[in-house]
């Protein structure tokens, strides 16, 4: 098995961890207004392209 020889430094393990970067998903807004994840369904109204596809209870 493959064995580091040496510690890797505290320096060094940081560099390597500040490359990641967490990226927020991408949004689209409904024709009711609402923040949705792009090529689905609205959550909140039901709606996708401009159709009605679901049914939504009214709480």
């Amino acid at each position: 098995m493959a064995v580091p020889k040496r510690k890797q430094s505290k320096s060094r393990t940081n560099k390597r961890r500040a490359n990641f970067k967490l990226t927020s998903p991408a949004m689209s807004v409904c024709s009711c207004g609402e923040m949705k994840l792009p090529h689905r369904v609205c959550p909140v109204c039901g709606g996708y392209r401009g159709k009605q596809v679901l049914e939504m209870d009214e709480e």
